[in-house]
């Protein structure tokens, strides 16, 4: 492991020291923290976390190496093409904060450390770092934007991290389409559905749980129109940044209220289904980031433990009538799902396909595909 000295200076001038690992290059963007204790390689390529430098609060990062080919270093995918242990092709952090970064690792699918494989995919590291004490202050201030800087690298601008549209930054950019598994012995269907899930930023694991319930995928960029496509339900992705940025996709479920068709989101698709129905959305100081956080379903007593890794959500006091929230946060109360009451469109804040973390609320993508299944001619 490289030992040049590394710091992590955030943009209220508080400096963080530590040692470099992964590319020895300094870079900036948004910092924020997540609070699994395990997962990083979910995480660090999950498309929603496009451009932030991620703190890890677990102490220990690093000791199932990372789930590549050992020859090539690069991904394993599926029959679908869909990557096997990442949520995308690419590492998307601009940047990851440990405690602790084990070199050593010991795992079966371990192809690389998370050093060299960082190193591989042009992204810094820094560990050594006091990351309670980090974490304690994004807390108290918020998450902020922040820069590791790396001895004998090039310095960067705090600036120079920001990303005007990280979702045009991780979305498709051309119309793609994968064939459901065979339908499932002794389940009577018409026909497999078509499903336009619009890309924002789609986790695989998202494009893997829709094929195997005997659903066809139409994949479509973030500001691709619906006029012409033959779909029989619409799935919103989760995605990164301010969903007041997804203009056109929101005017794009807008117009989609009208058709009557099944819609379902997740993470920004919650925002942006708010969004298209009428109500507003707001940042959070430190957003929710983990696969530790409760949820309990509006009207019952029934809690669920989610994965999650949002920095904005719906204020619920803005839904209009013909809406109204589906699940609450157990930790602060925030909108963690919503639902239109006559009509089949509904979202949730989390993430019932998980990758990291709990897959206890994947029966909501199977609710979601049973009303498409219904609704179908």
């Amino acid at each position: 492991m490289n030992l040049r000295t590394a710091k992590l200076v955030l943009e209220d001038g508080a400096e963080f020291s530590g040692w470099s690992f992964g590319k020895a290059r300094s870079q900036a963007g948004e910092v924020v923290f997540t609070t699994g204790m395990a997962g990083y390689p979910q995480s660090l390529t999950d498309p929603s976390f496009r451009g932030q430098i991620l703190v890890s609060t677990y102490p220990l990062v690093g000791n199932y190496g990372a789930p590549v080919n050992p020859k090539t270093g690069e991904p394993f995918f599926d029959d679908f093409g869909i990557p096997v242990h990442f949520e995308s092709d690419a590492v998307q952090v601009a940047g990851f904060v440990v405690s602790e970064a084990c070199d050593r690792p010991s795992h079966f699918a371990s192809g690389a450390t998370l050093s060299a494989w960082l190193e591989k995919r042009g992204v810094p590291g820094i560990f050594g770092v006091d990351t309670r004490a980090l974490t304690c202050r994004l807390r108290e201030h918020g998450v902020m934007p922040g820069k590791i800087l790396v001895e004998g690298a090039r310095d960067v601008t705090i600036d120079s991290g920001v990303i005007p549209h990280p979702v045009a930054d991780v979305s498709p950019t051309a119309i793609k389409t994968y064939a459901a598994s065979s339908p499932t012995p002794g389940v009577q269907q018409k026909r497999q559905p078509n499903i336009a899930l619009i890309d924002c930023g789609a986790k695989a694991n998202i494009l893997r749980c829709i094929l195997t319930r005997g659903a066809n995928v139409i994949r479509l960029p973030w500001n691709h129109d619906l006029a012409g496509i033959d779909y029989d339900g619409i799935f919103l992705s989760n995605g990164p940044g301010d969903p007041k940025a997804c203009g056109r996709t929101i005017a794009t479920i807008r117009r989609a209220f009208d058709k009557g068709k099944p819609i379902f989101g997740i993470c920004l698709g919650n925002q942006i289904m708010a969004l298209a129905a009428g109500a507003d959305t707001y940042k959070l100081p430190y957003g929710h980031r983990g696969q530790n956080q409760p949820c309990i379903e509006a009207g019952t007593n029934r809690c669920y433990i989610t994965s999650q890794n949002h920095g904005y959500a719906v204020r619920g006091d803005t839904l209009p009538d013909g809406w109204e929230p589906w699940f609450l946060n157990a930790n602060d109360s925030t909108i963690e799902g919503i639902h239109a009451i006559n009509a089949p469109f509904s979202a949730v804040q989390f993430h019932p396909e998980g990758c990291p973390g709990p897959r206890d609320t994947e029966f909501l993508i199977d609710r979601f595909l049973e009303q498409v299944r219904i609704s179908m001619p």
